[in-house]
């Protein structure tokens, strides 16, 4: 169904009742009944009573990580659906997660999704929803061309993503979802496998448990046998804090993949660097299907100031772990990477504190400026550093005035949609592979950072050279202008050390 035609029919709607075009306020926007998911849901046209015949579409989010609260038959070609928001939080409306099935072949329709939250959205730049179904069970995003945008009088001037699709199997279940799930489950598949391997540099323990008694993992990935833990540097990376940001879950993979590889980068970190790593900070909002909080509908990333036992577990036990530790003198904990994703903006980029000293200042940006040179899809330029009175709750800001001022704590943050690379002129969408490069991209660039840091020193031919790059003992590096790398060498090296691009 081309754009135009779907176009043409959202603006005429958007004219209709101009005169009940105002604002009403309503933090609930419309769901104020919503509390759970539909469960194979048959929605036949009003007044329908026999049975349900092909084409009486049949919706589902009664799984894990699914939302969608609710369904209005239009017409025979157009369906409003709404998002359920987050347990016991009205005001979040993101995330959807469904499917559909008891489709008719060639069979067109329109879905509205009528209850957004959010204001500004990276639908209004290009970014559709993924599709899978039962005979291709790889995620693909819809063309962007069916995908429209716009703020709506009939949905309490809610804003509404309308997208178009043609069934063209009958036999196939369809799952839409606003991007690539990455549910609690699969990370639990992810960790046991690590398990069975029985690397002799990765510990899994379990830090703590959620509400809903979920597993809260921890990982540490260091090679003991290589110097005393006293004299290794130690990153602290956590991710998923905000439920339906699973492109951190992504990110997170690629981190921990690369850290526990055989690529010689991974084997010098693991000898120098101790990473301990939380890849799912929120197991029950994940596992809930929430966009943004906890099952009791906390925005955990606005707690780590006062984090309760019983409401926010698991935030509690990970901060209980970096403050022993922050006060052991036998650990040098340099680093801590909270890993989110973006609605609004493209590329991966970071957030850092502010501090009265320039030079801390200037050392808090070595690493992203690193990282820049590595990752194809990071940006410096949207990399910022602020105290925001919104943000003091979130782990970046908290542990940025506890820990003493050696220590760096960012904020990363990964488009939903996707990024631009230098000389281009398109966006290039994210997918789940990119995402995951993206994570072992900042796994590698730590050497980049120890070595010019001189924790690090290695005969290997070295890749940094940096021009007017303050180092992170504060001297200058003058030699060259940023870090260069032999991409087909580096790449060559990868796959022989069976490392995936």
């Amino acid at each position: 169904m081309e754009r135009p035609l779907l176009c043409d029919r959202m603006e005429r709607k958007m004219e209709e009742n101009t005169a009940r075009d105002v604002e009403t306020g309503s933090e609930a926007g419309g769901e104020d009944a919503l509390v759970g998911n539909v469960n194979k849901l048959m929605v036949s046209p009003p007044g329908y009573s026999g049975a349900p015949r092909k084409g009486h579409l049949l919706f589902d989010a009664c799984f894990e990580s699914g939302n969608l609260g609710r369904v209005d038959y239009i017409s025979e070609f157009e369906f409003d659906l709404f998002i359920r928001p987050d347990t016991c939080n009205p005001r979040f409306r993101v995330w959807f997660n469904f499917t559909v099935e008891n489709v008719r072949e060639t069979q067109r329709v329109i879905f509205n999704v009528v209850n957004f939250s959010k204001t500004k959205s990276l639908y209004r730049d290009g970014m559709s929803p993924v599709v899978k179904s039962t005979s291709r069970p790889k995620w693909q995003r819809l063309p962007a061309k069916n995908v429209y945008y716009y703020r709506c009088p009939d949905h309490r001037r809610n804003y509404v993503m309308s997208f178009a699709f043609c069934f063209d199997r009958e036999d196939d279940v369809y799952q839409f979802a606003y991007c690539y799930p990455y549910t609690y489950s699969r990370l639990q598949h992810y960790l046991a496998g690590l398990d069975r391997r029985n690397l002799p540099y990765l510990q899994r323990e379990q830090l703590g448990l959620s509400v809903q008694q979920r597993r809260l993992d921890l990982l540490t990935i260091t090679n003991m046998d290589h110097q005393s833990p006293k004299e290794k540097k130690l990153v602290f990376l956590t991710a998923r804090v905000h439920p339906g940001e699973s492109p951190a879950s992504f990110i997170c993979q690629g981190v921990i993949d690369f850290l526990v590889s055989q690529h010689p980068v991974a084997q010098i970190l693991r000898d120098h660097v101790i990473f301990k790593i939380v890849p799912m900070l929120n197991p029950d909002g994940v596992y809930l299907g929430n966009y943004r909080c906890s099952l009791m509908g906390f925005d955990l990333n606005r707690h780590w100031q006062d984090p309760s036992p019983w409401a926010h577990p698991t935030l509690h036990a990970v901060k209980q772990l970096i403050v022993q530790m922050n006060q052991d003198p036998r650990v040098s904990l340099e680093f801590y990477i909270d890993v989110h994703a973006h609605s609004t903006m493209l590329n991966g980029f970071m957030y850092g504190n502010v501090f009265e000293d320039e030079e801390r200042v200037q050392r808090q940006a070595v690493f992203p400026r690193l990282l820049c040179q590595n990752a194809p899809d990071f940006s410096f330029s949207n990399t910022s550093f602020n105290k925001d009175v919104v943000k003091a709750g979130t782990g970046r800001r908290f542990l940025g005035g506890l820990l003493d001022d050696s220590s760096y704590c960012y904020t990363l943050e990964v488009s939903f949609y996707s990024y631009m690379t230098a000389g281009s002129t398109a966006p290039v969408p994210y997918t789940e592979e990119t995402y995951t490069k993206l994570g072992r991209n900042v796994a590698r660039t730590f050497l980049d950072y120890y070595k010019l840091n001189n924790h690090i020193k290695d005969n290997r031919p070295t890749h940094i050279q940096s021009e007017d790059i303050i180092s992170p003992t504060g001297d200058r590096n003058n030699k060259g202008n940023g870090v260069s790398r032999d991409a087909a060498a580096d790449k060559e090296k990868d796959k022989s050390q069976g490392v995936r691009h």
